[in-house]
């Protein structure tokens, strides 16, 4: 099976050129497809969402808590899981602890909660402390890392 292939090799002295393209004259640029895109204002962010006030003010008076043992806010150790708001003005907070066996266990949840509930529009807050997924390091913010001289 092994057929031997040739190459047949031409020797030429010229090749001719190729065509030049050319460009019609009534060239008319079409409308800019970002125009209309660009043109368009944001949508307003309901308060409860992510980057809305209601929700950043929530998200500044978590960052005003901190651990007792280590000097950083509890938003930046990575301790807030999550923070969800309701149109009604309803906050839920999903945390954890560094560890179930930390000194503030039964306090920091209740300080949370107050410190939620104390931010204007917020009507009531509620607070589920988890324990899994674990809290670990890698959950700190690079702020927090650079903070206690991990990075």
């Amino acid at each position: 099976m092994n057929e031997e292939r040739k190459i047949e090799i031409e020797e030429v002295d010229s090749v001719d050129a190729p065509p030049k393209a050319r460009v019609a004259e009534t060239f008319e640029r079409k409308r800019d497809y970002l125009a209309g895109f660009l043109a368009q204002k944001p949508e307003p962010l309901a308060g409860g969402e992510p980057g809305g006030e209601l929700y950043e003010a929530i998200i500044a008076s978590l960052k005003e808590i901190y651990d007792p043992e280590i000097p950083v806010n509890i938003y930046d150790l990575g301790l807030i899981y999550g923070v969800e708001v309701t149109e009604d003005g309803h906050a839920a907070i999903t945390m954890t602890l560094t560890t179930p066996h930390c000194p503030v266990a039964e306090s920091m949840p209740a300080e949370v909660e107050l410190r939620v509930a104390s931010v204007p529009g917020v009507a009531f807050a509620d607070v589920n402390l988890v324990w899994d997924p674990p809290w670990d390091p890698q959950k700190m913010s690079d702020e927090a890392k650079l903070e206690l001289g991990m990075l």
